[in-house]
């Protein structure tokens, strides 16, 4: 719940911050992205339930609801939530930070990929198979 809070404060936040901003194109297309984005973040985490943890775990294999597609809904909607925001602030030349956001995922969901399929073999693997990112 504490990452739900930050991640509430940060929207607080920009949004507080760029309130006085004109309604552009930029800004709509922000927070077009940003909404729909946290609010799948936000049920991709409830989903993961127990299964949440800050260093690759493997307690259990999460296949519903949104996991039934994706593998990675908490870091997909979240980059998209976290571009959502640049967009919403006016802030475009910050999504240059995803040149190094996105290799640290990348590299975060190799490590936790490593760590599930270890505990839960060819289960981990077709269930890979037959989802996206």
């Amino acid at each position: 719940m504490l990452l739900f809070l930050f991640m509430v404060l940060a929207l607080m936040a920009a949004h507080r911050a760029s309130r006085d901003l004109p309604w552009t194109p930029m800004r709509i297309a922000g927070a077009i992205l940003a909404v729909p984005s946290f609010v799948l973040w936000f049920v991709a985490r409830v989903q993961l339930g127990k299964s949440f943890s800050i260093t690759p775990q493997a307690k259990e294999l999460v296949t519903h609801g949104l996991y039934s597609k994706i593998r990675n809904p908490v870091y997909l909607f979240g980059s998209l939530l976290i571009a959502g925001i640049f967009l919403y602030i006016s802030r475009p030349e910050l999504l240059w930070l995803f040149v190094v956001l996105i290799p640290l995922q990348l590299f975060r969901i190799n490590k936790e990929e490593k760590v599930l399929e270890e505990k839960f073999g060819e289960t981990y693997l077709e269930y890979k198979r037959n989802t996206w990112f």
